[in-house]
């Protein structure tokens, strides 16, 4: 199959998923289909569109180059967030999802203003913003990853073209438009995996030849530990996946505390599972493409050069299914943020239900934009989502999970606990920490400190 007619057909696949969205998208008729999907989604639905969108550029293109680079140590980077998930439907989940209900809250910046004041969900809109961005970025690097494989596309022009389909068909429908679209997506991306992983292995010589490539390379089967994978994915990744805005207001979505359970639990099994896939073909590409000038290639190149033709148009499909479905969850956090946890609320709180809706649209364009030109600038799929992910850790880890379950908390400890939780964790970075305690690690340690110290000093002072 040439390149010309592989690009041509994943062009039309595009299309028909951004027809999708859009077609969805004339039912929506305000910010409660927009944001929460009238909060109708079953375990079904709720379970399809958490694991599209948590399966994106760094669950496939980044994973696969982990594993191209450190072997079989890169389940934990999908693995983690599997972990995390799986916290998240047992324990903060359905406890978010009844306040939510109870309080019609929308947003994440709702819940944090009910717990702590509109100081508290400033900050955090604020922050989340700056950080969001880079995940966008991310998704994007991906895609045009994608491109430059297949058909020879600058870089720019690929973060262009999945800057453009991932906004059309959000802006669209917002929640109700991704939903939909995400379980056509994850239809597409389950298939090409299931189908690329063992047809890729066969090429490749079958399973011992794989196995035999990657013991001539130290530390490919250690599966704790190996460069810069292993298990302290757990603290980066895990913490960020239970208190993520994006999955949290897909959760205040859900039409009751057992969707929540059910959909969000089976999403965590099913994380489990497929961060075995990216890694194998990392592992794969490794073995007959050992010379690659980038790890984060191994994925479209194994896609393009080591399977039929018809299994790597699928795959590539599944792959673009991935990155496009985690963009416009990523956009979902941008323009809830700004129009309801910003606009809103501080600069104009008279605003319709209509004005805010357009100004949700107008921020994913802007986010949209923003992602385009930063996906350009940052090198690596992984080191964009690192920023992302560290930064969302050390942030809103604590005074999400302790505002669950204090009774009186105050703003003091919750933007304590952000900055010094944000400030451990650039000090451990510019020092190089690493270990079995990285830089997430050491925010999170001093997050929680600050939070204790500031709410026990205002206990103190309430009773003098």
């Amino acid at each position: 199959m040439s390149a010309t007619l592989t690009l041509g057909l994943l062009l039309l696949y595009v299309g028909l998923i951004t027809a999708v969205g859009l077609a969805i998208g004339r039912r929506v008729s305000g910010t409660r289909d927009f944001f929460v999907a009238g909060r109708a989604l079953g375990p079904g639905l709720l379970f399809a569109t958490l694991l599209a969108a948590n399966i994106g550029a760094g669950s496939t293109v980044g994973a696969a180059g982990l594993g191209y680079r450190n072997g079989i140590a890169a389940w934990w980077w999908v693995g983690s967030a599997g972990i995390g998930t799986l916290v998240l439907a047992v324990w903060l989940g359905p406890r978010m999802w009844r306040v939510a209900r109870d309080l019609s809250l929308r947003t994440v910046g709702d819940y944090l203003e009910h717990r702590y004041g509109p100081s508290v969900r400033a900050a955090m809109a604020a922050l989340l913003w700056l950080g969001t961005l880079a995940i966008l970025a991310g998704q994007l690097i991906a895609m045009a990853w994608i491109l430059e494989v297949v058909a020879g596309a600058p870089r720019w022009l690929g973060a262009v073209a999945g800057g453009l389909v991932m906004t059309v068909y959000f802006v669209a429908g917002g929640l109700l438009s991704s939903a939909w679209v995400n379980l056509v997506q994850l239809v597409v991306l389950m298939a090409g995996f299931l189908v690329a992983v063992p047809l890729a292995v066969g090429g490749a010589g079958g399973v011992s030849a794989v196995l035999e490539s990657a013991r001539a390379v130290p530390g490919h089967l250690d599966f704790m530990s190996n460069g810069a994978s292993g298990w302290t994915y757990l603290v980066l990744l895990a913490p960020a996946f239970i208190v993520s805005p994006g999955i949290l207001q897909k959760i205040f979505g859900a039409r009751d505390a057992r969707a929540v359970r059910v959909g969000v639990g089976a999403c965590g099994v099913a994380l489990m599972l497929f961060a075995v896939l990216p890694p194998a073909l990392g592992m794969v590409a490794h073995a007959v493409a050992p010379g690659l000038d980038s790890a984060e290639k191994a994925l479209p190149v194994i896609l393009t050069e080591g399977v039929p033709a018809w299994v790597g148009l699928l795959g590539l499909a599944a792959v673009l299914s991935a990155e496009i479905s985690s963009a416009d969850a990523i956009l979902f956090m941008l323009a809830t943020s700004l129009s309801k946890d910003l606009y809103k609320r501080f600069l104009k709180p008279e605003a319709t239900d209509r004005q805010v809706l357009k100004v949700a649209r107008s921020a994913a364009v802007a986010g949209g934009l923003a992602g385009v030109v930063l996906a350009v600038v940052i090198p690596s799929v992984v080191g964009a989502l690192t920023i992302f992910y560290a930064l969302l850790s050390v942030s809103l880890f604590v005074p999400v999970a302790a505002g669950l379950h204090s009774r009186r908390p105050g703003s003091a400890e919750a933007l304590a606990a952000a900055a010094a939780g944000v400030a451990a964790l650039l000090v451990a970075r510019s020092a190089g920490a690493g270990g079995w305690m990285p830089p997430s690690a050491w925010g999170l340690a001093f997050a929680a400190t600050a939070y204790g110290v500031f709410f026990a000093a205002r206990r103190v002072v309430g009773r003098v």
